[in-house]
């Protein structure tokens, strides 16, 4: 028997946990709260759903090789698979600044890493007032 890949638990980027419509990207970009650092801009927005969900949006104008663009996509697609545990019920659109496209890998996904944690900080429930 075949079997694909073998993912520790949480660690799988399945099509639930990715924005797919026009229309799950337009509710982002309409209603979304922007978290950003040199590399990246993230635009989050509370779902119904019960997991966070992704969304890229990395054009031509960040980089015309489509060899950059597929990198930093790989590079993000892998951090939110390792951090996707800790988030918030949020959509993430993920958009890249041109600084990003010379940047090695491994300063991506620690700017990543930093911009997940700010993710979970500011979604996270605000405790009631007594």
């Amino acid at each position: 028997m075949i079997r694909g890949p073998v993912y520790a638990l949480g660690t799988a980027f399945p099509r639930t946990a990715r924005l797919l419509t026009p229309r799950a990207f337009q509710r982002v970009f309409a209603g979304a709260d922007r978290i950003a650092d040199r590399y990246f801009t993230l635009l989050v927005a509370e779902n119904a759903e019960a997991r966070p969900r992704l969304g890229l949006a990395i054009g031509r104008k960040v980089s015309p090789r489509a060899v950059d663009r597929n990198r930093i996509k790989r590079v993000a697609r892998e951090s939110f698979r390792h951090h996707q545990g800790d988030l918030p019920a949020v959509d993430v659109v993920l958009m890249t600044r041109p600084v990003a496209r010379t940047t090695d890998n491994g300063t991506l996904h620690q700017a990543l890493a930093r911009l997940w944690q700010r993710v979970s900080q500011r979604c996270e429930p605000s405790s009631p007032a007594s």
